[in-house]
């Protein structure tokens, strides 16, 4: 497909619980299920997963947006009437992560996904709804937004990543504080930790988002997924040990025409034109 063709290129995949729209290099992942405040059943799970395989398969997909249909969640996370019935049915009890479950990996647990993904938030950004915004490389939130992970009081566990990201990505002992009592986090509070980019107003979220990923698509795809290989791979990593590492992403990249393209159109004074090979 041609570049001009790929820019202008609209396709919608409507599911039972999940919409799916690509347009200019963006995907769109609409969690539809606004009148349960966009809570996930297994069926979200098997949709979703179909939808993270396209995202990284389709070559004019550069960056993905998440978010939840109506005006009052993101998601609340794990259908708890689908679990209570599941449990009354004898289902195996589940603990961290999704292997064994419709869906898997789930976004947060798919370790290979190699493109950023934008969490946009509006409303309750609860359990597996918060979860799934932990495991986005950027989170845009409106004022109204509020995160929480509940488990705790539900006798669960935050085991889509929740228990293990919330302690990285905060102060520990601010985390543990959330995680173990089930508070909830008002967005001027997650912005404070550095939990999320950007909090606007209500009204201006959509022009927000979309300036983020404007600037993720003008971006070099490859170096985009370079970088953030890079980034995530070696957060553990000794500083030593990161430099010497190997990313496949990077090997990609720096024999890209694209590492050529970059430094030309800066000397021809032009925009780049980014082909991704």
């Amino acid at each position: 497909m041609s570049e001009a063709a790929a820019r202008t290129r609209e396709d919608r995949v409507r599911h039972d619980r999940v919409r799916y729209e690509k347009k200019d290099h963006v995907a769109h992942v609409t969690l539809d299920r606004p009148e349960v405040l966009n809570a996930m059943d297994l069926r979200t799970h098997e949709e979703l997963a179909g939808v993270w395989d396209d995202v990284e398969a389709d070559d004019t997909v550069r960056v993905a947006v998440l978010t939840g249909a109506g005006d009052r969640a993101f998601s609340v996370g794990q259908d708890l009437k689908e679990r209570a019935r599941l449990d009354r049915e004898g289902a195996p009890l589940t603990t961290f992560g999704s292997r064994g479950q419709p869906g898997w990996p789930r976004l947060t647990d798919r370790f290979t996904l190699s493109k950023p993904v934008v969490a946009r938030v509006h409303g309750y950004a609860l359990g597996g709804g918060f979860e799934l915004a932990l495991a986005c490389d950027l989170i845009i939130a409106s004022d109204q937004a509020v995160f929480g992970l509940p488990e705790a009081r539900l006798g669960l566990i935050p085991g889509a990543g929740g228990a293990f990201r919330l302690a990285r990505q905060m102060p520990q002992r601010v985390a543990m504080g959330y995680l173990l009592t089930g508070r909830r986090m008002d967005a001027a509070t997650a912005l404070r930790y550095g939990l999320v980019n950007e909090v606007v107003p209500a009204g201006e979220l959509d022009e927000c988002v979309d300036g983020w990923v404007a600037d993720l698509v003008r971006s070099a795809p490859l170096s985009v997924r370079a970088i953030r290989e890079a980034a995530l791979k070696s957060v553990d990593m000794p500083l030593e040990e990161a430099f010497t590492a190997t990313y496949t992403w990077e090997e990609r990249r720096r024999r890209s025409d694209d590492a050529v393209e970059g430094p030309r159109a800066f000397a021809e004074k032009r925009e780049p034109v980014w082909t991704g090979r």
